[in-house]
């Protein structure tokens, strides 16, 4: 059986602080409410089941779009406490603030910008998995040419979901590709990586939904927001119906407690 395991990382749109502009409170949440909520529409018309990586500000701030991603059939995953800063003492505190949000155990957690967090700390906050690794080479961002493609348990015992990459090149299947590949490119690719390790997961975030993120005050590079808005609705529409025909989605919890048994 392969598995897509489709993922959205619900976040606070400070990307624009990256790039030396300033960006209000306001607009960072209004940006990325929008983006969540046009998401949540396409997969539930699509009628699939993912996960949502959810900051616990954004989670603050939106409760009962929280609410209903979970009450749709979605898993909640641990996004940080913020997007924007982070402490260890975040592990713990913003699993324990979805889970007052949404009523049930948060079991996943993936680290904002995919940094790295020590893989015991992350199990001693109370998580079963992570999926923070890209195991692909990029230049200042990621050297994990030689990681596994497969799931695999860190030596603490905590479950890792890799990020597809394309077998032996290590071509990185992640949300820039996926917005800047044409998708007939993109997608015998993301078949190619799912025949070869069984599962597909690839993540995206809220505000490459919304038109917004491409206005030029935020100084970001158009290779980050191309397709912003109804352009990208329609893409993720076009990748679900395809890999619809090739393998079943399913959350990441579903997926490993499948695979351990």
């Amino acid at each position: 059986m392969k598995s897509v395991l489709l993922s959205f990382d619900i976040e606070e749109f400070d990307l624009p602080t990256e790039y030396g502009a300033e960006i209000s409170r306001d607009d960072m949440f209004a940006i990325a409410g929008e983006g969540s909520e046009r998401i949540l529409n396409v997969v539930n018309e699509a009628g699939v089941r993912t996960t949502f990586f959810v900051t616990a500000a954004f989670a603050q701030a939106f409760p009962g779009l929280v609410r209903r991603m979970k009450d749709s059939g979605h898993e909640i995953a641990s996004h940080g406490y913020s997007h924007t800063t982070f402490e260890p003492a975040d592990l713990k505190r913003s699993r324990e603030a979805l889970e007052e949000i949404v009523g049930t155990p948060v079991r996943g957690f993936r680290m904002a910008r995919l940094a790295k967090v020590g893989k015991q700390e992350i199990l001693d906050a109370g998580y079963e998995y992570e999926s923070s690794l890209n195991p692909v080479w990029l230049p200042g961002r990621y050297s994990n040419f030689s990681a596994p493609l497969k799931p695999f348990r860190e030596p603490c015992g905590l479950w890792q979901m890799p990020v597809s990459a394309v077998p032996v090149v290590r071509f990185p299947l992640f949300w820039l590709s996926f917005k800047n590949l044409p998708l007939f490119v993109y997608l015998p690719l993301a078949k190619t990586a799912m025949s070869a390790v069984g599962f597909f997961n690839m993540y995206s975030h809220p505000w490459e939904y919304h038109e917004r993120s491409a206005e030029a005050q935020w100084h970001i590079p158009g290779y980050i927001v191309r397709h912003a808005g109804q352009d990208q609705c329609d893409r993720l529409r076009r990748l679900i119906a395809s890999l619809k025909k090739s393998g079943t989605f399913e959350t990441f919890g579903e997926y490993l407690a499948r695979i351990r048994g």
